[in-house]
């Protein structure tokens, strides 16, 4: 169960981080309220997942991975960023290594 908490966690990562994008440095509303929100959920699933029992290096490690992976691609399909092959082999690198770390890594 840990690992799903971390999972979302991770999710709540990215959309903390789109809603920064569409927040307009706190001017917009709903894309800060929406940012408040994403950030709460993300870390308090991350304390869930911690207290589930993994180990904190890898549950931090894991959480940021899958939210700079999850931003990069956000970024990639909503704000037209560039795809270049170098970026998406290191993205592929990224997500590999977090997969990585679930095999290797004790807890539940």
């Amino acid at each position: 169960m840990a690992w799903l908490f971390l999972l979302i966690g991770g999710l709540f990562e990215v959309g903390f981080t789109i809603s920064l994008k569409y927040s307009e440095n706190f001017s917009r509303l709903w894309p800060s309220i929406s940012f408040g929100i994403c950030i709460t959920l993300s870390f308090l699933f991350l304390n869930k997942a911690i207290n589930g029992g993994l180990p904190i290096g890898t549950a931090y490690a894991v959480w940021t991975g899958i939210g700079a992976a999850g931003t990069a691609i956000a970024g990639m399909i909503f704000f037209k960023e560039p795809a270049a092959m170098w970026r998406i082999f290191f993205l592929v690198t990224l997500i590999s290594s977090i997969a990585g770390l679930k095999l290797v890594s004790g807890g539940e």
